[in-house]
């Protein structure tokens, strides 16, 4: 891989030259991308709908995510902000946003809004890729005003003039990389401006105490939890992918594969479907593994016969997630043990998705599920009793075999924005009780090692909820019946590589 370094002074005639031909670059969208993208006049919509929101002579501010180290000069793939996207629909990072409560005049035009964004810089995007710099922001991004990054340093504009200052505290993780305007700078910046005098630590007393770090997530909780009809569209999509793979890998399923191969064989079809990424890291636990919640080793090297495996993977479509679990048997057929337990957290399930629909409260599912789950794990008898100890694991002080809630909103992110008091029409959220039997678990032994997790995703409507992961089966005969057809992974072989 090659590697470059650039000051934030350094300019050179090279530079101009080659930002002449990317500048050729950037006229339009990328015309290869699909075109079921959200389009601009989305995201102002949003910006809109937030300044409704915004008391009045108030600015909300808004910065891009860091790009992130992944070792020496190699950076992870960058992520943009999910709110930062929403608002914009801009992906590239070293960027601030400014919304305003009523219009301002800046630079003699009166706005409501300033992006400031990356400044072009040719060698680096002969490296990295084009940039939207600000001549483009207007027809690419449907925002009025723009700027370059490094000029947000020297801006005229007076934050002690607004009665709220609305912004995300910070967690001071961001490098100072070389380049001039990059997210360090805007933020540095920012917080010298609004009267920080320390500026690591948003505790000191600013000259003005109209900075609120408090209400902006509210207000982007109200926006976000509630979808749009573009929005419902991607969604539908990232889970048809999602529920796809967990079908596909249930035929291609059989002892001996690796949790990792399982693993790629889920991404592998995500991105078959022009999947950008996983929406979170996904998880693949075989036996004992399974009953490690947020378990992502997933390196197994060979799965067993008789062991089942948890599967919780999302594909990421346009920016939206989805979030599907399924568990099946690694050798195609549940015993009497795991399909007690299965069938158990399928009723739970199922107790849950009768009652859900707008209007209910959220507490509400997962009492549902609670209440199945306890009821039947006493029947079958892993609690002694029905007595609190028994129920409860003195260590973490959770539900001994279900020690998660039920239920969660997703969209930009996997446990996405949103509020947690009543379903409203139009949210997306899971639903997914688990059972977790552990080894050395106060229960018989035959029950040791037996995870379970079904989780789905469903849309809220007014009359109930519509189940929207249902290309993934969940019933444990017709995942018997889909493990014995067989899989086009079937096939696939590579060569030998030990003895190389």
């Amino acid at each position: 891989m090659n590697n470059s370094h650039s000051s934030k002074s350094h300019r050179s005639i090279f530079i101009g030259c080659l930002l002449l031909f990317v500048a050729s670059l950037t006229n339009a969208q990328n015309p290869s991308q699909s075109a079921d993208f959200l389009l601009p006049e989305f995201h102002k919509g949003r910006r809109e709908a937030l300044r409704e929101l915004m008391p009045k002579n108030s600015v909300a501010v808004f910065f891009a995510n860091p790009e992130r180290n992944r070792a020496n000069d190699v950076s992870y793939v960058y992520h943009p902000d999910p709110n930062f996207y929403y608002l914009t629909g801009h992906k590239q990072p070293n960027s601030m946003l400014l919304i305003f409560s009523e219009r301002q005049k800046i630079a003699d035009e009166k706005t409501d809004e300033i992006i400031f964004v990356r400044a072009r810089n040719a060698l680096a995007e002969l490296y990295d890729g084009e940039r939207i710099g600000e001549g483009d922001v207007s027809s690419m991004l449907a925002l009025t005003t723009a700027f370059s990054s490094p000029d947000f340093r020297d801006f005229n504009i007076d934050f002690d003039a607004f009665d709220k200052v609305l912004f995300y505290d910070f967690f001071n993780d961001v490098r100072d990389t070389d380049e001039e305007g990059d997210l360090f700078d805007l933020i540095t910046q920012f917080k010298t401006k609004v009267g920080l005098a320390d500026q690591s630590d948003l505790t000191i007393e600013p000259k003005n105490n109209n900075l609120d770090l408090v209400s902006l997530d509210g207000y982007m909780r109200q926006l976000r939890g509630v979808k749009l009809p573009e929005e419902v569209s991607l969604m539908r999509k990232a889970v048809n992918i999602s529920a796809i793979g967990q079908a596909e890998v249930m035929k291609a399923m059989r002892p001996g594969m690796s949790e990792t191969e399982v693993q790629g064989m889920h991404e592998f079809i995500f991105k078959k479907y022009q999947s950008e990424y996983e929406g979170y890291p996904s998880i693949v636990g075989a036996g004992h593994n399974g009953c490690v919640l947020h378990y992502i080793d997933n390196y197994k090297a060979e799965i067993e016969d008789g062991e089942l495996i948890l599967m919780d993977l999302g594909a990421e479509y346009h920016g939206y997630t989805a979030d599907v679990t399924r568990t099946i048997p690694v050798n195609g057929k549940f015993s009497p043990e795991q399909r007690q337990v299965y069938e158990l957290v399928l009723k739970a399930q199922e107790a849950a998705m009768a009652i859900c629909k707008a209007g209910v409260p959220f507490s509400k599912l997962t009492a549902a599920t609670v209440q199945v789950v306890n009821d039947g794990l006493i029947e079958l008898g892993l609690y002694k009793s029905d007595k609190l100890e028994d129920i409860v694991n003195p260590e973490t002080g959770r539900n001994r075999y279900y020690p998660h809630g039920c239920c969660h909103h997703i969209g930009l992110d996997v446990h996405d924005l949103g509020t947690y008091d009543v379903l409203e029409e139009n949210m997306i959220i899971t639903i997914e009780p688990g059972i977790y039997i552990p080894e050395n678990s106060p229960a018989d032994p035959k029950w040791w090692d037996i995870p379970v997790r079904i989780e789905d995703d469903y849309l809220i409507t007014s009359e109930g909820c519509e189940l929207l992961s249902d290309l993934a089966p969940r019933d444990p005969d017709e995942i018997e019946r889909l493990m014995a057809e067989p899989s086009p992974f079937h096939g696939f072989t590579l060569p030998d590589i030990d003895g190389q």
